[in-house]
């Protein structure tokens, strides 16, 4: 049995393994009446529970185990034994409490079988008459669908001669009908007889256009019915259909030309508005009928083409032009100042033709068309052409684009890829007239006027032979697309028409590579002349700050050449990267010319110690440099300082030119190109170099300088010579007349207390950083030349005691009390030379006291060599 082996009871002990649960399903399932099979199921179920249990307890040890399970098996037989004693009398009698049942099961289950039968025939007569129903509504159902088609066709039938009525299709001698030429073919004789009667037109195309609308949706519902009486009338709706669009054309035509004609002052406002409003009406249906390719047509062919044919035409620079509208003048564009000693002007930045535009529709048109940025025409035959077209698009067709925008119930269009149009123009037309809405700017004025210029004007516009000419025509031209940007009724209208392939073939045949060309010649070429010399010539550098911030003609050359790259004088946004990348090759030209023009030599770390030098017990006798040697010195310090300041000035300029004009005109680069290079990483490169060669050239003047001061220094060796040879034995109270001469080559190259044209741009950045390391070197050999004198007043005090022996008694005593006063004098004019010479070093804004050689000088001035006297 299993239960004696799935349960685990001890002492309260928690049931680990589920087993009083295996137990109650156990006996939950031999009370329902469990077969056997399934008894002896649930008790090898829990054997093998039973056994993962006591394999999961292999830790236990066999004694506590035999003890826990006797204790469970006693608990199962305790409740066992209290199960049979309180259910004793039911299990008594449950066999007596059976007994007869089975006959009473008989008896209920005979009358079962007739039941089932009178349901199933019950079932059958209620499904029958259940079909009966569903037949008569299926019939019902199709009888209502056959009358609702019956009353679409009905409708159908009724619209359609409704329709041929309204056009007097049936009807061939109506002179309202008949009886109206278009207004370009009369010449509209009497405009203020025909107002009333094409208002009352433009109304009835408008009801006829909506009654059209409903017979179509009327047509297609039928249609998906397969009728063949829609296939019967085809020809009656397309008759209605050309009647309608030869009548709206014929209408919009001749409002067209009357609202074209209204602008020389013999209509009314009254009889305009009426035209206006014709007008609203005609395009309002053509947006109704999805007709906006056909409306454009029609604009195309009598107002923009007439006028571009009359316009634009090889002789129309020269023919003089006759203004349409008078324009509010504009400060003229040319009118800019170039100059090699100023910073170049920031290049012409494009306006936002969107943020200050008042695109209202009620606002009234002349306020509108008055703030059209017309150009400077002043003797520019382009410009003056270029303005009296935009003064025809203001008043011609300014109003039509603003109608057309406000009856157009349009979708954003998607922006075209100009690269894939260039490709597949035709898959640009296809995208023309499957977009939804009037796009007249980019549809029918754009492509007009961008392919007449292309025809008739290209061989002027578009020649690059001169640069300053194409410039000028360049700038004019991109001027007047953002007039004409300025004046379209939307964004979306202004990126389909930089999207539409006549814009791109017109951006295309700019010659910007030549123009480049041509640009680079002219500045690599004066460039290259400027830096034949490959010597540095100091006496021929500018010493006016207020002319140049430049020293030598080459970087001001250089500043120029790079200045006119972004000046607006030569700039083309499109050259963009073109003249970036001439800006770096510029740089690493200058940065080529510095190291081939400067001697580049590497200094010294520290001064060295000249031991070959005599010493003398007089000043005059110390050795001087060369003369020869001291002009080359003088030579490359003057070469190294106006280079350096030439440096520091073109890094800051540049800086500063690409902080408020290149990297406001570059455009964005994207990661999906192919060589990826950022161009303030690569500016930032070309600097370092040349800040590599600032702090090559910073060392060497460093040396230079230091070599200098610690020549001055010489005659220090010479001072316990002097004072033995000195008559006067007075204390001395001033410092050594070479002390103010050490640091003189570092006052003079900075021009403290005098003048000095590089060192005077040099002081503020390199003053300090250069005299605290000239004043280290100087203190390092000052140390140096000390502790050589300490040496050698140390060979002398042997010396003279080893004579002690050999004199006398007299004048011995004279002669040692004569030896220490010396030694006296010369410690105490040391620690006066010493300390002036701080001083001095302090003037030129050194930190002394954070010197570590000049500390360790002061300490040896003022201990060791007492010390030493001291032990004597």
């Amino acid at each position: 049995m299993a239960s004696p082996t799935s349960r685990n009871v001890s002492g309260g002990r928690s049931d680990l393994y589920e087993l009083e649960r295996l137990a109650e399903e156990l006996a939950a399932r031999e009370l329902s009446g469990t077969s056997g099979g399934e008894h002896s199921a649930i008790r090898s179920r829990a054997c093998q529970y039973m056994f993962r249990c006591l394999m999961t307890t292999n830790f236990w040890p066999l004694r506590q185990l035999r003890t826990e399970l006797r204790e469970y098996l006693a608990c199962l037989k305790e409740e066992l034994v209290l199960l049979i004693n309180d259910d004793y009398e039911d299990f008594i009698s449950l066999s007596t409490d059976l007994r007869g049942e089975g006959v009473r099961l008989g008896r209920l289950k005979a009358p079962l079988s007739s039941l089932r039968e009178q349901m199933q025939a019950s079932r059958q007569s209620l499904q029958s008459i259940q079909n009966a129903i569903q037949a008569k509504l299926d019939a019902r159902s199709k009888l209502r669908e056959e009358k609702a088609l019956l009353h679409l066709l009905l409708k159908i039938s009724e619209s359609v001669t409704r329709l041929e009525s309204l056009l007097l299709i049936s009807q061939t001698n109506v002179p309202n009908h008949v009886e109206m030429p278009p207004s370009h073919l009369s010449g509209l004789p009497d405009l203020n007889s025909g107002v009333k009667t094409r208002g009352s037109r433009g109304k009835h195309l408008s009801r006829v256009a909506t009654e059209y609308t409903q017979l179509l949706y009327h047509v297609s519902k039928a249609r998906a019915e397969n009728c063949a009486y829609v296939e019967e009338i085809r020809w009656s709706i397309d008759r209605i259909r050309d009647n309608l669009t030869s009548d709206l054309d014929h209408l919009f035509s001749v409002t067209l030309l009357a609202l074209t004609e209204t602008g020389d002052g013999k209509v009314s406002e009254l009889e305009r508005a009426k035209v206006v409003t014709d007008l609203t009406e005609c395009l309002r249906v053509y947006d109704v009928l999805g007709l906006w390719r056909v409306a454009e047509d029609i604009i195309n062919r009598n107002v923009v083409q007439p006028f571009v044919r009359k316009t634009i035409h090889p002789d129309a620079l020269a023919a003089p032009h006759s203004p349409i509208i008078p324009h509010t003048p504009i400060p003229p564009l040319s009118g800019r100042v170039a100059s090699r000693a100023l910073p170049p002007r920031t290049p012409y930045t494009p306006y936002t033709a969107f943020s200050s535009k008042q695109n209202s529709f009620d606002a009234k048109y002349e306020t509108a068309s008055s703030s059209i940025p017309f150009l400077d025409e002043s003797e520019d035959a382009l410009a003056k052409l270029f303005n009296q077209i935009l003064r025809f698009v203001a008043r011609d067709l300014g109003r039509i684009l603003e109608i057309a925008e406000h009856v157009s119930v349009k979708s954003t269009p998607a922006r075209l890829d100009p690269t894939s149009i260039a490709a597949s123009p035709s898959r640009f037309e296809a995208e023309i007239h499957a977009r939804e809405g009037f796009d007249i700017m980019a549809n029918v004025i754009w492509p007009a006027i961008g392919q007449a210029i292309m025809d008739e004007l290209g061989f002027v516009v578009f020649a690059a032979g001169k640069p300053d000419e194409f410039l000028k025509r360049h700038a004019t031209t991109q001027a007047f697309i953002r007039a004409l940007e300025f004046i379209a009724p939307s964004i979306e209208s202004v990126q389909a028409m930089r999207s539409h392939p006549v814009f791109v073939a017109f951006n295309r045949r700019w010659q910007l590579p030549i123009y480049f060309q041509l640009r680079w010649k002219d500045i690599v070429g004066k460039l290259e002349d400027c830096l034949t010399a490959v010597t540095l010539n100091p006496d021929s550098i500018n010493s006016d700050p207020g002319q140049s911030a430049f020293l030598t003609p080459q970087a001001e050359n250089i500043w120029a050449s790079i200045g006119s790259c972004w000046s607006a004088e030569v700039f083309i946004p499109d050259l963009a990267y073109r003249f970036w990348r001439l800006t770096l090759q510029l740089l690493s030209r200058y940065k080529t010319w510095l190291e081939a023009s400067l001697p580049l030599t590497e200094p010294p770390t520290k001064p060295t110690l000249s031991t070959d030098k005599p010493r003398s017990s007089t000043s005059q006798a110390v050795s001087e440099p060369a003369p020869e040697n001291s002009a080359a010195d003088d030579l490359l310090l003057k070469q190294y300082a106006v280079a350096l300041v030439d440096i520091n000035v073109m890094t800051s300029q540049i800086t500063a030119l690409w902080r408020e004009e290149i990297s406001l005109v570059l455009p964005e680069f994207t990661m999906d190109q192919d060589i990826y290079t950022d161009p303030e990483a690569a500016l930032q490169e070309q600097l370092d170099s040349l800040g590599s060669i600032a702090v090559h050239l910073t060392k060497q003047i460093a040396s230079l300088l230091a070599r200098w001061a610690c020549d001055a220094l010489l005659p220090v060796r010479a001072i316990p010579s002097q004072f033995r040879a000195m008559s006067s034995k007075r204390v001395p109270t001033e410092a050594s007349y070479f002390v103010p001469l050490i640091l003189r080559p570092v006052k003079a190259f900075f021009g403290v207390g005098g003048p000095s044209v590089a060192g005077d741009r040099l002081r503020d950045s390199l003053l300090k950083e250069s005299a605290t390391e000239v004043f280290d070197s100087v203190c390092q050999r000052y140390i140096q030349y000390l502790t050589a004198m300490k040496k050698t007043e140390e060979s002398l005090r042997r010396l003279k005691k080893g004579k002690k022996s050999t004199l006398g008694i007299f004048g011995s005593a004279s002669t040692s009390k004569d030896d220490d006063r010396d030694e006296e004098r010369i410690r105490t004019q040391m620690i006066i030379d010493v300390g002036v010479f701080g001083e001095d070093g302090k003037s030129l804004g050194v930190d002394v006291p954070l010197v570590e050689s000049y500390v360790q000088l002061t300490h040896m001035v003022h201990n060791e060599f007492v010390d030493d006297n001291n032990q004597e």
